[in-house]
């Protein structure tokens, strides 16, 4: 077989985040963890929107201006913004200035109020979910949010603990996740 026709090399977060300034602590402290509280749930599916096209090294560089343009997304906060906020948003040079995203955010955080009226939290929504295999997971969320395609739901679900796929099980930090019985892992992997 020539080099041509060689698969091309993939390598795994847990093999390029450990001891990065950035990826590291990510990996080591908050990816694949199970999350219950509702404005780190959105704060993730924020995130995860707005790396769409872009890499998430540049996400995780502003994300500490993201936390500060949007509240520390707090979700009551965020649904409250206006048109004044939004032309804020814009104007943000710190964060990731692109309108369908900001006004995905706004309105996200709008639906996530009503899946409280409904389910009494967003964890809530996502457990009374829970588990179904990605496809499903993925129709889910473009019928209840904005700009949440099949890649943004499936991180969004591995970095929250819905999906498995996060570290490899050779990865000490896996071992440290599965001591949490994330909702991936209490379902016997039905979600996969």
């Amino acid at each position: 077989m020539s080099d041509a026709a060689a698969p091309p090399v993939v390598q795994a977060y847990c093999d390029i985040a450990p001891g990065h300034p950035w990826h590291g602590p990510y990996h080591d402290e908050e990816y694949g963890f199970p999350v219950a509280d509702d404005n780190v749930l959105f704060e993730r599916l924020v995130l995860e929107i707005n790396q769409a096209g872009l890499s998430w090294l540049t996400v995780l560089k502003k994300r500490a201006a993201f936390r500060a343009a949007f509240h520390d997304f707090d979700v009551d906060r965020v649904a409250a913004f206006d048109e004044r906020d939004r032309a804020r948003l814009l104007a943000d040079t710190g964060i990731i200035r692109n309108r369908l995203k900001i006004n995905a955010a706004i309105e996200n955080a709008r639906r996530i109020q009503r899946l409280r009226e409904t389910h009494g939290s967003f964890a809530g929504w996502l457990a009374d979910h829970h588990p179904r295999p990605k496809p499903d997971w993925v129709k889910l969320f473009r019928k209840t949010f904005l700009f949440t395609g099949g890649e943004i739901v499936g991180e969004f679900l591995m970095s929250t603990g819905f999906l498995p796929g996060t570290h490899k099980p050779t990865c000490p930090v896996y071992h440290r996740i599965a001591a949490l019985n994330p909702p991936w892992m209490a379902a016997d992997g039905a979600a996969k």
